[in-house]
């Protein structure tokens, strides 16, 4: 790969991509590079964000792994590391393609830093600090949830503040978010994951990998009132999440049944109950948020947010408290690299870049300060829990 020769002469060395720089011009376009390596997606995209903040994805590629990790029913860490180093250099080739450009017109690279899989994330990581070395760009550390974060801004015009639900497969959270980086948790799982428990419960009705889709598909055909699962911290007022007893309780019934209108109905169940929860949260925190903020938007992400019956509930609920309702894309619900391309653009344009030696973090939280002075989970034998 020869960064330096391609598009004429490499920029002249201003230690950009070593140290914060000042500013940066508002008063032209940011074209930027962005990776992402963080599961086992790899994805390089291509996003340009003018000065007026309108964003415009020139390219999307993403080398999906579902069947590199289908017999196994779930990612394999070494496997996905080992695929990003064969697949990154490609895939980054094509979307520089896809947008027509070539590595001299980038203004900056951005890559996922964390949180995620560290095999996957160091590839990614390097790919990018080469790129940014090779051609003296500005390098910007993305935090993987941040990307999710502004996703929605790669469909509509979303203006800061907002609240956002970012729900996915290792993540579920709700936020307040000011700004890039800038943001404070409003409540977090404090077991797993939404999406968690979509792919386990799946994978306990033997509906293989992966199984939040596989799921959703069959809950299609099923009536969910037949069987009564538990609903998690009914006592408590706060916004945190907990969806291990409903997995726990889903997979056994799960073990139970002998009919394909079971399992659908099973489906069903565990689907409504899944955005019951998200819903019964995210009322609380716009409540909350409403009579501290004049702004009223409502943001959903993640891949969950793909789902349909937890879109429609949430943004049932959104309009019952006078919120308006924005998700991103269906292309831009699950991990790509556009909205790395997009944080890492927004964070350019503030004049925030990474030093060259930002490390790969397995665990990243958001809201930094919240996860140290009030921790999910006490730090142990496997430590904190972003």
């Amino acid at each position: 790969m020869d960064l330096s020769s391609e598009n004429g002469p490499a920029k002249p060395n201003a230690d950009a991509a070593c140290v914060a720089i000042a500013s940066v011009s508002r008063d032209t376009a940011l074209t930027v590079l962005g990776l992402e390596t963080s599961c086992d997606e790899t994805a390089a995209s291509v996003v340009r964000l003018t000065a007026d903040g309108e964003t415009a994805v020139l390219s999307s590629i993403i080398h999906s792994q579902i069947d590199d990790h289908q017999a196994y029913g779930g990612v394999v860490p070494e496997i996905a590391a080992r695929s990003h180093v064969e697949m990154i250099e490609g895939v980054a080739a094509r979307a520089m393609a896809e947008a027509g450009l070539g590595y001299g017109d980038l203004d900056g690279v951005g890559a996922t830093a964390g949180p995620g899989l560290v095999g996957g994330v160091i590839v990614g990581l390097g790919f990018g600090k080469a790129v940014a070395l090779a051609r003296s760009l500005p390098f910007v550390a993305v935090n993987h949830l941040e990307g999710h974060a502004v996703s929605a801004r790669l469909g509509a015009r979303v203006g800061y503040p907002f609240l956002l639900l970012l729900v996915s497969g290792g993540h579920c959270q709700l936020l307040e978010v000011r700004g890039i980086g800038d943001m404070s948790r409003l409540g977090t799982t404090i077991d797993d994951a939404a999406g968690e428990a979509f792919d386990k419960i799946a994978k306990a009705m033997g509906l293989g990998y992966p199984g939040g889709p596989a799921l959703e598909r069959l809950a299609d055909d099923g009536d969910g009132s037949r069987f009564e699962l538990p609903r998690a911290l009914l006592g408590r007022k706060d916004c945190d999440f907990s969806f291990s007893g409903l997995k726990t309780a889903a997979s056994r019934i799960a073990q139970t049944l002998t009919t394909d209108q079971e399992r659908a109905d099973l489906a069903d169940a565990v689907q409504n109950a899944i955005a019951r929860q998200l819903a019964e949260r995210s009322d609380r925190a716009m409540a909350d948020y409403a009579d501290r903020h004049g702004a009223r938007t409502f943001v959903v992400a993640g891949g969950v947010a793909a789902n349909r019956t937890v879109r429609r509930v949430l943004q049932e609920t959104a309009a019952s408290r006078g919120f308006g309702f924005l998700a991103p894309p269906m292309a831009y619900c699950t991990d790509n690299a556009a909205m790395i391309a997009l944080a890492a653009a927004e964070r350019l344009s503030l004049g925030l870049v990474s030093d060259i030696d930002a490390p790969a973090r397995p665990r990243w939280p958001l809201d930094e300060a919240r996860a140290i002075a009030d921790p999910v989970h006490p730090t142990g034998r496997k430590g904190a829990k972003a």
